[in-house]
C-alpha cells in the first residue's frame, strides 16, 4: 500500500475559485481511480493561491488481474465478422468458445487482463485530469495556445508534484513534467523543496513559508485578526466571507491593524464597511459602545521586517482614496431632494411591457395606501404609506447606489432621514426590500410592512399579467423570492389578505382568472416552506380550497395544513382517515350523488334541471332540504343510528369552529366521528336489499364524507 501525492502548481488562482477546484479535483481523480478498477479512501485536498493538492493514504501497488467475457456472432456467421469480432477484443480466432444461448452455438472472447501497477495507472491519469479539469474560467498560454488543441488552465499551470509513496509517478502535460520538486513562499523562500513522499509535503511547505491547508490558513486570520483588532480595544466586526477570501489570497497570512481619517466616519458606516470589503478585502472593527471605528483589519501574505507598517501605511492611502470617493456621493446626493431624484426614475425602464420605474413606483404606492386604508392589513396611517411607496425607489438613481448597488434602500433611508422625513417613512425606504433571504429580517413596522407588500406584490402581478412566470430553475426577475418575502411578511404580522381583493385594488378591477394564479404560485410556495418545517405537502394540497375554489387567504391555508399535521399525527385522525377512504370508495364504486341523482335515476323530475334559475334556485333547495330531513320508512340499526346521531352532533360543532376558523376544534370536533364510522362499517350491510336502506346508508356516508371535507378535503392526503 502507498500514499500518493498530487500537487498542481500554477500562476494565482482566484480565490473565489478554489473551493470548486477542490471539488472538481477530487471529483476526477476518484473518475479515474474507479475507471481503472483501484479503490480509493479517503481525499485531502488542499487548496493555496499559486497550488492544488491531493494526498490520498493506502492505495494499492497493483490493480487485480481480471477475467472479461464478449459474447460475439453466432456460429455460421460470416468470416469477417467473427474476424472483426477478434481485433476488436484483441484475441486470436482459435481462443473463441463456443457455447448454447437460447439454443443456438454463440462464439464467445474469454479476455484476460492482468493486473496493473497503480503508478502506470497513476501515470495516464493525472495528464486526464489535468485536461478535463473544469474551470468556471480559463486560458491558453505560450506558443501552444495558437492552437484550439493546446491545455486551458486558470493560469498557466507552471509544475507537477505526483508522488507515490517515494517514487516520482512520471507523466507530462502541455511541457510540464512531473517531479519531485516544488517551490515556497514567492518572497519568503528561495529555491526549489524537494518533497520525498505525502507525509513530509505540508511539513517541507511550512519550513518554505506556505501553510498549504486552507483550513488552517482561515483559522489563522479568523482568530489573529480578533487578536489585532482586540490589541488596540476594538472588536473585529466578524465576516465569515472574508476570512476565506483572504485565505484564498494569501500562503502565510498575517493580519495587521490600519488607522484611517476620523472624518470619514460622518459616512455610514455600511458605506465604510462595503468600502473596506468590496474594493479592498479588508475587516472593519467597533469600538466599545459597538460603533464603527476608523480602523481596518487588512491580511499581508508576509512577515514584514517592519512589522507590517509600510504595509498597512500603503493600505490606508488605498483605503482613504476610496472612503473619499464615497464621501464625495454622499454629499453630493444629499443637495438633491429624494422626490427629485424620484423623477428621474421616468427615464429608467422596469420592463419593456410594464412601463417605466416611475409606473411601478405609482401602481406600488397605490397598493400601498390601500392595503392600509382600506384593507387594514397592517393597520397604520395610509398616506405615510403612500409617501414612503412614492420615495422608495428615488435612490436607485443617486451616485452612491449606482456605485454600491447592495445599498439600494438603505442610501434612501438615510437621505429621507438627512432631510427630515417621518422616522416611519425612512425606515419604510430603507427596508422595504426585506425580506431578501430566508433567514433575513423580517419588518413588523406598519408603512414598512404595507410598502414592502406593496412591492412585492406588483412584482408577482405585473408579470404573471403578462405571462411571466419562474420555468424550472430560471427566474430571472426573483419571483419566488418575492413571493417567498409575501409569505413571511404575512406570518410575521399575522395577515390576512383576500388575494382577490388585492387584485382588485391592484387593477382597478376585478380579476379572477389573475388572483387565482397569484394564489396557486403563492400556495406552490407556502408548500415548499413549510415542508423543513414537517407540514407535508398533500396536507397543503388538502386545505388549498375554500368554498369551492381556490382559497384566496394564504393564512387560512397555512392554519388549516398545521390543524391537520397535529391532528394526523394522532390516532384518532389516522382512523378518520381510514374511515373516509372506506367511505369514499364505496361512494365511489356505487357512484353515489345523493337523493338528488337518485331522483334522476327512478324517473322523476330533476329537481336540479333548473337549479341555474335564480328564481327557482332557492326553492329548488328548500325541497330538497325537506327531502333530506324526511323521515326513515324503517328502523335503523345501532350501529347506523349512533353515525347519524354522531354526524348531527359533530357537524354544527365543526362548522361553528370553521366559521371562528379554528380549525383545531373543527379537527377535535371530526374524532368524534371516528368510532361511530368504526362501528358503522363493522355491523352495517351498506349495499342492503331494501332500496330505501341502501340509499339512507349510502346517504349516510355521503354525509360523513361531506362533514370531513368541509374541514379539509381527505381525498388529497396520501398514504
Amino acid at each position: 500500500m502507498s500514499d500518493l501525492l498530487l500537487e498542481l502548481r500554477s500562476e494565482e488562482i482566484p480565490a473565489r475559485m478554489q473551493a470548486g477546484a477542490r471539488d472538481e479535483l477530487e471529483r476526477l481523480f476518484r473518475r479515474e481511480m474507479e475507471a481503472a478498477g483501484v479503490s480509493v479512501g479517503e481525499i485531502t485536498v488542499w487548496s493555496t493561491p499559486r497550488r492544488l493538492a491531493l494526498i490520498t493514504r493506502g492505495l494499492p501497488v497493483a490493480t487485480e488481474a481480471v477475467s472479461e467475457e464478449a459474447k460475439g456472432p453466432p456460429e455460421g456467421a460470416p468470416d469477417a465478422a467473427i474476424d472483426g469480432f477478434c481485433r476488436k477484443n484483441g484475441v486470436v480466432r482459435e481462443s473463441l468458445e463456443l457455447r448454447d444461448v437460447k439454443g443456438r452455438n454463440t462464439w464467445f472472447a474469454v479476455i484476460e487482463k492482468p493486473g496493473r501497477a497503480t503508478k502506470d495507472v497513476l501515470a495516464e491519469a493525472i495528464p486526464a485530469i489535468i485536461r478535463d479539469f473544469a474551470w468556471p474560467k480559463s486560458m491558453r498560454w505560450g506558443a501552444a495556445s495558437l492552437s484550439t488543441e493546446s491545455l486551458r488552465w486558470v493560469r498557466p499551470l507552471s509544475g507537477i508534484v505526483a508522488l507515490l509513496g517515494d517514487d516520482v509517478v512520471e507523466c507530462e502535460v502541455h511541457g510540464v513534467t512531473s517531479g519531485a520538486v516544488t517551490l515556497g513562499h514567492r518572497f519568503h523562500h528561495s529555491g526549489d523543496i524537494t518533497i520525498g513522499n505525502a507525509d513530509d509535503y505540508a511539513v517541507k511547505l511550512r519550513a518554505g513559508h506556505v501553510i498549504v491547508d486552507h483550513a488552517e490558513r482561515q483559522d489563522m486570520i479568523r482568530s489573529g485578526a480578533a487578536k489585532v483588532a482586540a490589541d488596540a480595544g476594538l472588536k473585529l466586526v466578524e465576516d465569515e466571507g472574508l476570512v476565506i477570501e483572504n485565505a484564498g489570497l494569501t500562503e502565510w497570512p498575517v493580519p495587521l491593524l490600519g488607522r484611517f481619517d476620523e472624518a470619514f466616519l460622518d459616512v455610514p458606516p455600511e458605506v465604510i464597511q462595503l468600502t473596506a470589503r468590496v474594493n479592498q478585502k479588508y475587516f472593519v472593527c467597533e469600538d466599545s459602545a459597538g460603533k464603527l471605528a476608523n480602523a481596518f483589519v487588512c491580511t499581508a501574505n508576509i512577515e514584514a521586517a517592519d512589522g507590517g507598517a509600510a504595509i498597512v501605511d500603503g493600505n490606508r492611502k488605498v483605503l482613504a482614496a476610496r472612503l473619499s470617493d464615497a464621501r464625495f456621493f454622499w454629499e453630493q446626493d444629499r443637495k438633491t431632494l429624494l422626490a427629485q431624484q424620484a423623477r428621474k426614475l421616468s427615464r429608467i425602464t422596469f420592463h419593456e411591457k410594464l412601463g417605466t420605474l416611475d409606473d411601478k413606483v405609482d401602481r406600488v404606492a397605490k397598493l400601498a395606501d390601500w392595503l392600509v386604508f382600506d384593507a387594514k392589513a397592517p393597520n397604520g396611517d395610509h398616506k405615510l404609506a403612500r409617501m414612503a411607496a412614492e420615495l422608495s425607489k428615488a435612490d436607485l438613481v443617486t451616485e452612491m447606489v449606482g456605485e454600491f448597488p447592495e445599498l439600494q434602500g438603505l442610501m434612501g433611508g438615510y437621505y429621507a432621514r438627512a432631510e427630515g422625513l417621518p422616522e416611519e417613512v425612512a425606515d419604510a425606504i430603507r427596508d422595504h426590500y426585506k425580506p431578501v433571504g430566508a433567514r433575513d429580517e423580517v419588518p413588523t413596522a406598519p408603512t414598512t410592512v404595507a410598502v414592502s407588500l406593496a412591492d412585492k406584490l406588483d412584482n408577482l402581478l405585473s408579470f404573471f399579467k403578462i405571462d411571466i412566470l419562474p420555468t424550472g430553475s430560471k427566474d430571472p426577475f426573483a419571483l419566488r423570492r418575492a413571493a417567498l418575502g409575501y409569505l413571511r411578511l404575512v406570518q410575521a404580522n399575522n395577515l390576512k389578505l383576500e388575494l382577490d381583493q388585492v387584485v382588485h385594488a391592484w387593477a382597478s378591477k376585478p380579476l379572477p382568472a389573475l388572483a387565482e394564479k397569484l394564489a396557486d404560485f403563492l400556495l406552490d410556495r407556502l408548500a415548499v416552506q413549510l415542508r423543513d418545517e414537517g407540514v407535508r405537502h398533500d396536507y397543503i394540497q388538502a386545505s388549498r380550497a375554500w368554498q369551492g375554489r381556490t382559497d384566496m387567504r394564504v393564512d387560512r391555508v397555512e392554519a388549516r395544513a398545521r390543524a391537520l399535521t397535529s391532528f394526523m399525527d394522532t390516532d384518532d385522525g389516522a382512523n378518520l382517515l381510514a374511515g373516509y377512504k372506506r367511505a369514499a370508495n364505496i361512494l365511489k364504486k356505487e357512484d353515489w350523488h345523493g337523493i338528488e341523482g337518485e331522483i334522476s335515476r327512478t324517473g322523476e323530475e330533476d329537481p336540479l334541471a333548473l337549479v341555474d334559475d335564480p328564481d327557482m334556485k332557492a326553492v329548488i333547495d328548500a325541497k330538497m332540504a325537506e327531502r333530506h330531513a324526511r323521515d326513515l320508512s324503517y328502523t335503523p340499526e345501532p350501529a347506523e343510528k349512533a353515525l347519524m346521531d354522531a354526524l348531527a352532533t359533530a357537524q354544527p360543532q365543526a362548522a361553528k369552529a370553521i366559521a371562528a376558523e379554528d380549525f383545531a376544534a373543527a379537527m377535535a370536533a371530526l374524532a368524534s366521528l371516528r368510532a361511530p364510522i368504526d362501528r358503522f362499517f363493522d355491523e352495517v350491510t351498506v349495499n342492503a336489499d331494501e332500496e330505501n336502506k341502501r340509499a339512507n346508508r349510502l346517504d349516510l356516508l355521503a354525509a360523513f364524507r361531506a362533514a370531513v371535507h368541509k374541514v379539509a378535503d381527505f381525498s388529497r392526503i396520501e398514504g
